[in-house]
């Protein structure tokens, strides 16, 4: 953790915990998705086409959580604004495909309803501690 020039720790604490904590979420939330897919396409007639799109989708947010997670922690361990913005760009996109399963998947349990909601509440209160990150980081380095 670097010193600012003023002599203080500009890392964010409650960005960090909440990185931590989505991660955790994120295992929870990858695992009940994949097992909701496969419940999905064994009782209803699911798509092959989309069940092969969904999986895919839902393998690449998870890839994508991964750089975010690493993304939010080096930027804010190491005062880089850079990496705390790829953590925005990320976040957004993993919002962007968390919609996808909320919305435009083939069935949509209440399950999923649940799950994706509290997923995007999580990705919400992240980019706004993100984002005042990155503020705080411009404002005492530029």
């Amino acid at each position: 953790m670097a010193l600012s020039r003023t002599g203080r720790k500009l890392s964010s604490v409650p960005f960090q915990m909440l990185l931590y904590l989505t991660t955790i979420y994120f295992v929870l939330y990858f695992l009940s998705t994949l097992s909701m897919i496969i419940y999905k396409s064994q009782v209803l007639s699911y798509p092959d086409e989309n069940l092969a799109l969904d999986l895919a989708l839902l393998f690449l947010m998870a890839a994508l959580e991964v750089l975010r997670f690493f993304a939010g922690v080096k930027g804010n361990i190491n005062e880089v604004g850079g990496y705390v913005v790829g953590n925005l760009v990320l976040t957004g996109t993993t919002v962007l495909l968390s919609v996808y399963f909320l919305t435009w998947q083939s069935y949509v349990l209440r399950a999923d309803v649940i799950i994706n909601s509290v997923l995007l509440v999580a990705y919400g209160v992240g980019g706004v501690l993100a984002f005042i990150t990155v503020a705080r980081f411009t404002s005492v380095y530029s």
